[in-house]
C-alpha cells in the first residue's frame, strides 16, 4: 500500500498543477495503522539514538505518526518513506536528515531546524513550520496550507529541476501556506506553486521566482529587490507596498499584471 501511495504521489506531482491537486494522496489510506499510529515509542527512539553514538539514526520506514519527539537530536538522521503525521517536532534537530517521500501531514515542527534536509517528494499539507529553519534544505513536495510564518528558507532549494525531463515538473508546492515574515533571502522557487500564499513582509531579497505561479497570493509590504518575477503568474496577487520593486528582475515579465493588486482598498 505504502510503495503504491508513494508512486501515485511522485506521478501527480510530475504531472502538473491540475493533477498533482487532485491526486496528491490519491492511493493513500489516511486513515490505517500505517498513518495514523506508531510501532515506537518515543523511549524506543531515544534509545536508538543513544546507541547511535553520535552517528545519524536509521528510521526509514517507521510509523511514527502521534509521537511526542521534540527536542530530539535527529541530526542526519534517515527517514525517507517514515510517517509522522500528527507527530510533535518542536524544537527537534533534523538538519541534513534524509525526510525523502516521508509524511509530516499536520506534524508539529515549530521551532525545529531543518537546515540542509532533503525533501523530495515530501508531504507535510498542514504541518507547522512557524520559526523553522529550512536554510539550504530541497523542500519538494507538498506543504498545502503549513504555517511557515517567520520560518528561515535562506537559499532554499525548492526550485523545478527541468535538466532531467522524466522529473522536470517536479516543484515546492506552497499553496496557501503562510510565509508572513519569512526570510527567503537567496531562496530558488523556480517554477513554484504559490497560489493563495502568505507573503506579507517577507523577505524575498535575489528569491528566483521565474515561472511560479503567485496568482491569488498577499506580498504586501514585500522585500523584493533582486527578485526574478520573469514569467510569474500574478493574477489577483496583491502587490502593494512592495520593498525593492525597482530593483526587482524582470519586473516587465510578470504574466497578468494587469489583474494584480496593486493599491490597498479603502
Amino acid at each position: 500500500m505504502r510503495r503504491l501511495a508513494l508512486s501515485f504521489m511522485l506521478a501527480a506531482l510530475a504531472a502538473g498543477p491540475a493533477a498533482a491537486e487532485q491526486d496528491l494522496l490519491l492511493g493513500a489510506d489516511m486513515s490505517s495503522p500505517a498513518m495514523t499510529r506508531a510501532e515506537m515509542s518515543r523511549a524506543d527512539v531515544e534509545a536508538l539514538i543513544k546507541g547511535a553514538d553520535g552517528k545519524p539514526v536509521d528510521l526509514h520506514d517507521k510509523s511514527l505518526s502521534g509521537l511526542d519527539l521534540s527536542g530530539l537530536n535527529l541530526r542526519g538522521a534517515n527517514l525517507r518513506t517514515a510517517r509522522l503525521n500528527k507527530a510533535n517536532l518542536r524544537g527537534s534537530d533534523l538538519s541534513g536528515a534524509n525526510l525523502e517521500q516521508a509524511w509530516f501531514i499536520k506534524a508539529d515542527l515549530s521551532g525545529a531546524k531543518l537546515a540542509g534536509a532533503k525533501m523530495f517528494g515530501i508531504t507535510a499539507r498542514n504541518a507547522d513550520l512557524s520559526g523553522a529553519d529550512l536554510s539550504r534544505s530541497m523542500p519538494i513536495g507538498d506543504f498545502k496550507g503549513a504555517n511557515m510564518a517567520g520560518a528561515t528558507l535562506v537559499d532554499l532549494k525548492g526550485g523545478a529541476d527541468i535538466r532531467n525531463q522524466s522529473m522536470g515538473l517536479m516543484r515546492a508546492v506552497f499553496v496557501s501556506v503562510n510565509l508572513s515574515g519569512a526570510n527567503l533571502k537567496g531562496a530558488d522557487l523556480g517554477r513554484s506553486r504559490l497560489e493563495y500564499a502568505n507573503l506579507t513582509d517577507a523577505d524575498l531579497t535575489d528569491v528566483v521566482l521565474m515561472g511560479s505561479d503567485l496568482s491569488g497570493a498577499n506580498l504586501t509590504g514585500a522585500t523584493v529587490n533582486g527578485a526574478d518575477f520573469k514569467n510569474v503568474d500574478v493574477s489577483g496577487a496583491r502587490l502593494i507596498d512592495l520593498k525593492g520593486q525597482q530593483e526587482a528582475k524582470d519586473w516587465a515579465e510578470r504574466v497578468n499584471a494587469d489583474r494584480a493588486v496593486t493599491q490597498a482598498s479603502d
